[in-house]
């Protein structure tokens, strides 16, 4: 007898991840960004993404994201916000109930080469075959500085090539446009339109 895998419903999953991102992370108001450009609309995603709910929400929405490339090897970002989302990616690529349980390792970027050893930014269960396809994640997508760190701190030190960008939040001020004049494909999960003020 061949045992059947129930599909996890990703639409509760979107819902309840929301709910979080709603309750602890989203904020109306005034604030300066990184930038150091002043928004009315500021996301502590970190608050979020070490939730063990979330991290399981999280895992199973960028799987879906993935899902129409098999071919890609590994998945990570810049440290340390893309670092908890990576691992909610490679623990739930082993649930058959979220794909096909291939596993998919993680990695991870500093944000500048150590300074001793081999030096290395790119950290982790990396595909050393050259041309291997990996994927990008991080939480939030403002101008894309982080995402684009990584992509050239991975395409510099290894042999790889970034396939797709997933993000949890897309602010929708210029970041994904930029990276995909740049050739790269981008995907998220949520919008700043759907956590609108009140």
């Amino acid at each position: 007898m061949v045992a059947t895998v129930d599909r996890v419903d990703l639409s509760q999953l979107r819902g309840e991840l929301h709910d979080l991102l709603t309750r602890y992370a989203v904020r109306h108001g005034t604030f300066t960004l990184a930038s150091g450009e002043v928004s009315d609309f500021y996301v502590d995603c970190r608050v979020v993404t070490t939730m063990p709910r979330a991290m399981r929400a999280i895992g199973a929405l960028m799987l879906r994201e993935l899902a129409d490339r098999p071919d890609v090897r590994s998945v990570g970002g810049l440290a340390i916000g893309a670092d908890p989302i990576a691992a909610a990616v490679a623990f739930s690529s082993l649930d058959p109930a979220l794909g096909s349980g291939k596993e998919l390792p993680m990695f991870m970027v500093r944000k500048e080469p150590k300074g001793h050893g081999m030096g290395k930014q790119v950290e982790g269960a990396f595909p050393q075959e050259p041309g291997a396809q990996v994927a990008i994640v991080d939480d939030v997508l403002t101008k894309g500085g982080s995402v684009l760190t990584a992509i050239q701190a991975v395409e510099r030190e290894t042999q790889a090539k970034v396939a797709r960008v997933v993000v949890i939040l897309d602010r929708e001020e210029g970041g994904s446009a930029r990276l995909r004049e740049m050739g790269y494909e981008v995907r998220c999960i949520f919008t700043r339109n759907d956590f609108p003020k009140g």
